[in-house]
C-alpha cells in the first residue's frame, strides 16, 4: 500500500544532484532492474561509485522506492477518469486520509480553484465508475464532484528524471 504523504517536508529538503547522479537516474528509468554493474559500464564509473551514489539518492527521499510500472490497461482497467471534489470546509485532511487509500485513486492532489481535491483514478466500466462517484457524493463531507473522462493519454511519466 502507497503511503498518503504531505509536501510540506519535501519543500524544505532540497537535495542537489549532479550530472552522474541525473544519468543514473535516467538509466533507472529505462530500466528500473538494471545492475550496478551495467551501470557502471555504461556511465564508465566504479560499481562502487554506483552503490554509493544510488544509497545516497535514497537516504536523501530522491529515490522513494523501487517499484514496477503497471499497465493498468492490462488488467482491464480501461477507463481513467480526473475527478474534482469540493469538501465541506475544515474537514478536507480528514477526508483526504481516508479517500486516499480508495483502491481505484491513483493520485490524489490538493488544488486551488473551484475544488478542494483532484483525483486521478482508474476503472474496469462505467459501472465502476458510477458506483465509486456516488458513493463519494454519499459521504457527508462531500459537496460536490465533477468528473471527467480520459479520452487518450498523451504522456503520463509521474516517475520522470527528465526535468532535471
Amino acid at each position: 500500500m502507497v503511503k498518503y504523504m504531505k509536501n510540506d517536508d519535501e519543500k524544505r529538503d532540497i537535495t542537489g544532484i549532479d550530472e552522474v547522479d541525473k544519468k543514473i537516474l535516467d538509466l533507472f528509468n529505462e530500466d528500473g532492474r538494471m545492475s550496478y554493474r551495467k551501470i557502471s559500464r555504461r556511465l564508465n564509473i566504479s560499481i562502487g561509485t554506483v552503490h554509493n551514489r544510488i544509497e545516497k539518492l535514497m537516504n536523501s527521499g530522491v529515490i522513494k522506492k523501487f517499484a514496477p510500472v503497471i499497465d493498468h490497461n492490462k488488467l482491464g482497467y480501461n477507463l481513467t477518469t480526473i475527478i474534482g471534489v469540493r469538501v465541506k470546509g475544515g474537514v478536507l485532511e480528514n477526508w483526504e486520509d481516508k479517500t486516499a487509500y480508495y483502491k481505484n485513486v491513483l493520485c490524489m492532489y490538493d488544488v486551488t480553484g473551484e475544488f478542494d481535491a483532484i483525483l486521478v483514478a482508474r476503472f474496469k466500466d462505467t459501472e465502476e465508475l458510477n458506483e465509486f462517484v456516488k458513493n463519494l457524493l454519499k459521504e457527508p463531507e462531500v459537496q460536490r464532484t465533477y468528473t471527467q473522462t480520459v479520452l487518450n493519454i498523451v504522456k503520463e511519466d509521474l516517475g520522470s528524471s527528465k526535468m532535471m
